[in-house]
């Protein structure tokens, strides 16, 4: 299947021109759409490519607009001009491919802009009316997610760029309420349209997304800060719904010297232990490095628990019930990977059994530890 993208430069676009690439390379194999030739169209193409374009595509994706003009008569001609010569050319070809246009919720709004969304969106219903054509009229809402332009129509592009780069934002209302829609979302939805399974407004001739996000602007400024502090805090954030797709964005606005950063190690003369992240309900990930002939531990637990694996060297761990005298010993080593689990209630220890080597342990406990309450008590095993 041969596919037309109309504005594949833009944020949209670049998303799902990339997709279409990684499954007719096989990269993705969830999908089962086989994909053939990709044309890429976009403000600087020569417009003569049009006519080809249009003449061997089996589904045109119209992701091309104007939204910021220097001046207002843009609106309609970037918006229903363009939509009206695609359209023509189309049916030059006497084409009978899908054709699914994304507009906008202005759309049912009296401005400039809005105005000429619908008639855009009038335009393809009538196209497809009168030559037998399938269309899919998407309004989308504010879309976010990576290769948004900041400082241009996204305020959460904007907030993501400036607070990743130490720059100020402005929030005239911290209770303005947003409706959001990610980037991969919104693939994943035009995606299943290619297929054939869009998703049907009911009672209405438009599709949609599926999965919206309503949040206040203050509600995402706040979370975005949390995101820039939690290299300090170490705490990141839930990794689920909104908060991961909105940390995933703020991430691809990092400057590149910005992706890495130290980590404190806490050492003394048996070794060094690092704190690598704290989740907010899932405990903690830690490295602990043991030198030769040294040994950790002698402590048990009431309800943390901890799962220790080996990634470098050759060691013993040992864990002992409570008011019981049975030990029970795992050698453990880098090369044959195991994870033990540090038992409530057991006391335990890790000993690094090399004379010459390091002893290096990836660790999880299920809780965060705090100072106040370290549910940690001293008995040797």
């Amino acid at each position: 299947m041969n596919i037309l993208i109309t504005g594949a430069k833009g944020f949209v676009g670049r998303n799902l021109a990339e997709a279409l690439k990684n499954i007719r390379d096989g990269k993705d194999r969830s999908r089962t759409t086989a994909v053939g030739d990709i044309y890429e169209y976009d403000i600087d193409t020569d417009p003569q490519a049009l006519d080809n374009f249009c003449k061997n595509a089996d589904f045109i994706y119209h992701l091309a607009g104007v939204n910021r003009p220097k001046n207002e008569k843009e609106f309609m001609e970037g918006n229903f001009g363009f939509t009206s010569t695609l359209l023509d050319t189309l049916k030059k070809h006497n084409s009978k491919a899908p054709v699914l246009i994304t507009s906008s919720i202005q759309a049912s709004l009296d401005n400039p802009y809005g105005r000429s969304k619908k008639a855009g969106e009038e335009l393809i219903f009538q196209y497809g009316k009168e030559n037998g054509v399938k269309t899919f009229v998407y309004r989308f809402p504010n879309v976010f997610g990576k290769w948004c332009r900041p400082n241009y129509n996204s305020a959460v592009a904007t907030f993501c760029y400036n607070i990743a780069h130490d720059l100020p934002i402005t929030v005239n209302d911290r209770s303005h309420m947003m409706t959001l829609i990610y980037i991969d979302d919104v693939i994943s939805e035009l995606l299943n349209a290619l297929e054939g399974h869009e998703n049907r407004e009911e009672n209405t001739k438009y599709c949609k997304v599926a999965a919206e996000h309503k949040i206040t602007l203050g509600e995402i400024a706040d979370m975005l800060y949390g995101f820039k502090n939690s290299r300090d805090t170490k705490i990141i954030p839930d990794m689920n719904g909104f908060s991961k797709k909105l940390y995933s964005t703020y991430l691809s606005y990092l400057d590149p010297k910005d992706f890495s950063y130290k980590l404190k190690m806490n050492k003394d003369d048996r070794g060094s232990f690092t704190e690598i992240l704290r989740t907010t309900n899932a405990g903690q990930f830690s490295v602990n490095i043991l030198k030769p002939g040294i040994t950790k531990g002698q402590h048990w637990h009431n309800t943390k628990n901890e799962k220790f694996v080996v990634v470098k060297g050759h060691g013993l761990i040992q864990l002992r019930r409570i008011g019981d005298t049975e030990i029970h010993s795992f050698e453990v080593n880098g090369d044959d990977m195991a994870v033990v689990d540090m038992i409530p209630g057991y006391t335990h220890n890790i000993m690094n059994l090399s004379d010459t080597e390091e002893l290096v342990t990836f660790m999880w406990c299920n809780e965060c530890f705090d100072p106040k309450h370290p549910d940690t008590y001293h008995e040797e095993v």
